[in-house]
């Protein structure tokens, strides 16, 4: 990746975060009053899927660096953080209302749940997986030696395989 696509991402990343605070300080004293019940459960649904999205676009493009002739590892360790920061947040996508699992219906792609109950009866065990995901991506987005960077890469790959053989269901 070039010097200049890197501090443009990282000049839209700064200014995203900027944007965000700016965003609660202002109206951090209205959102306390407002009522979070309008939250629904296929909102709650819809944004782990959206965030689940986000997790699999990264590791398919590490996928691609790792496969590649020369490894980019600026920006491997960049879709690293990226992966480390949303798996840190995703076990908290699961309240109990979004226990919704039904076998043999038609579902929405969108708003119906892929998570299997057993999440909620092994939570413990669920945001554990998730919290050391996220340690083995922030990791791999320090690794300075593309043997170390291909390690912890097939390292989080099997831990993400094996958090979805436990936890998600495909029909």
């Amino acid at each position: 990746m070039s010097t200049s696509k890197q501090t443009g991402r990282a000049s839209r990343r700064w200014l995203a975060v900027a944007t965000g605070c700016a965003i609660l300080a202002a109206g951090g004293s209205v959102a306390v009053s407002q009522d979070q019940s309008v939250a629904t459960p296929k909102d709650t649904i819809f944004a782990r899927k959206i965030l689940m999205d986000s997790v699999g676009n990264n590791m398919d493009e590490l996928d691609g660096i790792v496969g590649a002739a020369k490894l980019n590892l600026a920006e491997g360790k960049e879709h690293a953080d990226n992966i480390s920061v949303m798996l840190m947040a995703f076990p908290h996508l699961f309240p109990p209302s979004t226990n919704q699992w039904k076998p043999n219906v038609d579902r929405d792609p969108a708003t119906d749940t892929f998570a299997a109950p057993e999440i909620w009866i092994n939570y413990a065990d669920f945001y554990k997986r998730s919290k050391d995901s996220s340690q083995v991506a922030y990791k791999l987005s320090r690794a300075e030696k593309e043997d170390e960077f291909k390690d912890l890469f097939a390292q989080l790959r099997i831990a993400c395989d094996s958090c979805h053989g436990n936890y998600m269901k495909t029909q």
